[in-house]
């Protein structure tokens, strides 16, 4: 039960896809922001302890819901450049599979912050198809 609880309060906002999160937002007010590929908490059964902890949740895939992959990551990347320009984003961690379609992923968050303008500390930690960090 403590565990349901710890969980519990350190959920700052329901984690929202990419495409459909507003671009400002309170929560994204000194936000350190997770940008998670759809299927690495399942894919990582430590998902929430390693990565989730006191950051604002946005998950994503461009593979998904697209004819078109590159028109995806493109609008993938400029929503997530207007979040990081119009907010005070504290740092960027962002969360992906081994596949080579979440290299895409990877791609558009990186564009975005250097298209947002701003130095912004951030990682990406890349989670292999049997569950381990790499």
């Amino acid at each position: 039960e403590a565990a349901v609880i710890r969980n519990q309060r350190s959920l700052q906002q329901w984690p929202g896809q990419i495409k459909l999160v507003p671009t400002s937002a309170p929560y994204f007010d000194g936000a350190k922001l997770l940008i998670a590929a759809d299927c690495t908490a399942y894919a990582y059964a430590s998902f929430h302890e390693d990565f989730k902890n006191e950051k604002i949740v946005l998950v994503g895939c461009p593979k998904l819901d697209s004819v078109d992959y590159s028109e995806k990551l493109e609008e993938i990347s400029e929503k997530l450049t207007e979040i990081i320009r119009q907010n005070n984003i504290k740092s960027v961690t962002i969360v992906r599979m081994e596949v080579p379609c979440c290299g895409g992923l990877e791609m558009a968050a990186k564009r975005a912050l250097q298209n947002s303008g701003k130095f912004i500390p951030w990682q990406v930690a890349t989670i292999s198809v049997d569950g381990k960090i790499l």
